[in-house]
């Protein structure tokens, strides 16, 4: 059985808010309170981030996982 839940259409639509009008990249403080708001586990809300920050990337014609755009 796997350890990953599903979630909820309200959870993504918290967690696409703060992904695009308050930070791509959020501190911790920011995590734990959107963590908070959305009702979901630290760890879940920063996979959440860094798979939604990949499709952006790609979306942006990006690399997926660059760190800067420097890279």
């Amino acid at each position: 059985m796997s350890k990953e839940k599903a979630i909820r259409e309200d959870q993504v639509e918290i967690l696409e808010y703060n992904f695009t009008r308050i930070s791509k990249n959020p501190d911790s403080a920011t995590l734990d309170l959107i963590a908070a708001e959305a009702g979901l586990s630290v760890e879940e809300v920063l996979e959440w981030f860094k798979k939604r920050l990949g499709e952006w990337r790609k979306s942006e014609g990006l690399p997926s996982e660059s760190r800067s755009v420097r890279d």
